[in-house]
């Protein structure tokens, strides 16, 4: 992996990224965010179901898209002018209603739910063309607007419908909206590279902070005893080890490959291994949170089938979408990583066995090892990394 050295270039950056940075205005947004994931994973817990399962998954794909869109808007105009800052409160306001219909959105809250979405989609659309400088943006953003209404409207019609019927709509309006976007290409887009690439870091430390509040909610009203105790340390351990996966090289390497390259290629980056490759990162996150979530509440129990799927896969599926990450940007295959996401998926049917704390221990064993391997055996390639960062 080379690690680009030229001086004035990285001063250039440094300059550009003085001004260009996270607002405190994005992190209030994102706030709304952090509630949506908590009640995704509170759907998924309490209908630990495939059924289930595949309704968190389908919300959060849906919700996922609606903040990588006002992720490109702040990234692209300048958020914090008085009626911008206006509008973004009130984009704040529909989200948190999609946000407390989340636990009903495939149930008596699907109206609402729908509703508050098509507001949501409504008003990004509308400030971005409004308020961005320029002119190919605002072309780019209007190749999108159509699913800013056509989304929402199947969200509206799978409301009205019922079982299968509602799930297929749901998985029609996913398939629009990521097909559109993939479809559409990037003629247009601008990103500024080191503030989308520190947006989405900060993004998945929110998520792995509801991985730490599952814990919480998990030992709720539980007694504290030895096995608990163990349970919530090996919670944030996995924790700490996805944090350290993302954050100690490939985060800042594939920041610096952004920033080096020209505008369409930089969309393109940030589309494929941003906006679409983060998804699965995220899901894996929150699938994780449902399994240590389960964990707590049945720490002397072999765990049921789904949630041994949500504790290991969801692991696997972290690990899987940096490996995926890695490979767009750096066209290098991470080998250690592959093998670890396997492992954990051969342990689904050994936490379904063993007591639920025993098999957190083991995911919690495979992904210290793979974190391990790494810190070691590229320890000087590492030093090099940061010394350049």
């Amino acid at each position: 992996m080379a690690v680009a050295s030229d001086a004035p270039a990285r001063a250039a950056d440094a300059a550009v990224e003085t001004v260009h940075r996270v607002t405190p205005l994005e992190l209030f947004f994102d706030l709304v965010f952090v509630f949506a994931l908590t009640q995704i994973t509170g759907l998924m817990s309490r209908d630990p179901t495939w059924a289930g399962l595949l309704h968190g998954m389908l919300v959060l794909g849906v919700i996922w898209w609606a903040w990588e869109g006002f992720a490109w808007l702040t990234n692209a105009i300048d958020p914090d002018s008085d009626r911008i800052r206006l509008v973004v409160f009130a984009a704040m306001a529909a989200m948190l209603l999609v946000a407390l219909a989340t636990p009903g959105a495939f149930a008596d809250d699907a109206w609402v739910f729908a509703g508050a979405y098509l507001a949501v989609r409504l008003v990004h659309i509308v400030l971005y063309v409004a308020a961005a400088q320029d002119a190919g943006v605002r072309r780019a953003v209007l190749r999108l607007a159509p699913t800013a209404v056509l989304t929402p409207a199947l969200l509206l019609a799978a409301a009205a419908a019922h079982g299968a019927g509602r799930t297929a709509l749901w998985c029609a309006a996913l398939a629009l909206d990521y097909g559109w976007l993939v479809a559409s290409g990037v003629r247009g887009w601008r990103v500024h590279a080191g503030h989308f690439a520190e947006r989405h870091g900060l993004i998945v430390i929110i998520a792995l902070g509801e991985s730490i509040v599952a814990i919480g909610v998990g030992a709720e009203g539980i007694a504290l005893g030895l096995e608990v105790v163990v349970a919530a340390v090996l919670g944030v351990a996995v924790a700490a080890a996805l944090w350290w996966a993302y954050f100690d090289v490939l985060a800042p390497v594939a920041e610096r490959l952004l920033r080096s390259l020209d505008p369409d290629e930089q969309a393109r980056i940030a589309r494929d291994s941003y906006t679409l490759l983060h998804l699965p990162m995220i899901a894996g996150i929150v699938l994780l949170a449902l399994g240590v979530k389960k964990t707590l509440t049945h720490v002397d129990e072999p765990l049921d089938v789904v949630p041994a799927l949500a504790l290991c896969g969801g692991a696997a599926l972290y690990l899987l979408a940096l490996v995926a990450f890695r490979l767009r940007n750096l066209r290098t295959l991470n080998r250690q990583r592959l093998l670890g996401a396997l492992a954990l998926l051969a342990l689904v049917p050994v936490a379904t066995a063993v007591d639920a704390v025993v098999a957190l221990a083991l995911v919690a064993a495979v992904l210290a090892a793979v974190v391990a391997y790494e810190a070691v055996r590229f320890r000087t390639w590492r030093a090099r990394v940061r010394t350049a960062a």
